[in-house]
């Protein structure tokens, strides 16, 4: 006798008794590792750091460009800093330059190597380590000028070694330029919003332009928002 089981039934009791189910992917398990936030920012704002933080990459695509460096400043709510770290990172790929990403990073292999760059799974491993020693039990919020960009570039370089940015960032994360477009600045350039704040602007210069440049014109900008936001 042959007993016929509808499509979808067949589904749901494969389902049901994992019968070919898929296991989820290792940088989705490592989601069950992260800590949730118990209290909010208002709540205990003791609790809670920033971290300020630009890449430099070798393109706009994520996923395909990567990471060549990153700044990231730690500071409290009110933007004091509490500590700083740097990673000059060697692309897997390094041969996807885009022009236009050179000429803002002056990208080469050469200088990379030169000035001092690490592997991808060493940057991984420093960047884990400085939280780790400097954040402690609190949480971070993570800020950024364009946010999505970095984060995505973040997102894919821990996601590449089967880990989790969520190890080190709250699932939240805060826009500059969303931020101070609620306050009616309306930039979307950086040289002009920082020009409209009175902030000085970061350098062009490709061989002085780094993700500490990027990140230390991120926090200045953080308290001119905060000053601004007083002032209305």
């Amino acid at each position: 006798m042959i007993i016929r089981i509808p499509v979808l039934a067949a589904i749901v009791f494969a389902g049901a008794f994992g019968i070919g189910a898929e296991s989820p992917p290792a940088y989705v398990a490592a989601m069950e590792g992260v800590t949730p936030a118990t209290l909010s920012p208002v709540e205990a704002p003791e609790d809670w750091l920033l971290a300020h933080v630009d890449v430099e990459t070798t393109g706009l695509v994520p996923g395909y460009h990567e990471m060549i460096d990153i700044g990231v400043i730690l500071t409290d709510l009110e933007g004091r800093e509490i500590n700083r770290l740097f990673i000059r990172i060697m692309p897997d790929h390094p041969e996807r330059i885009a022009p236009g990403a050179a000429a803002v990073n002056g990208f080469s292999v050469d200088l990379w190597e030169e000035r001092g760059s690490v592997t991808q799974d060493e940057a991984i491993a420093e960047l884990t380590a400085f939280h780790k020693r400097v954040v402690g039990h609190r949480n971070v919020l993570f800020v950024a000028y364009n946010a999505w960009f970095d984060i995505s570039f973040i997102d894919h370089l821990f996601r590449s070694r089967d880990r989790t940015w969520r190890e080190l960032y709250h699932y939240f994360i805060l826009d500059l330029p969303s931020m101070l477009w609620s306050l009616g600045l309306h930039h979307l350039a950086g040289a002009d919003l920082t020009q409209a704040l009175g902030v000085e602007q970061e350098t062009h210069d490709p061989l002085k332009h780094t993700g500490m440049t990027g990140a230390e014109s991120n926090v200045e900008v953080y308290r001119a928002l905060l000053q601004y936001g007083q002032k209305e």
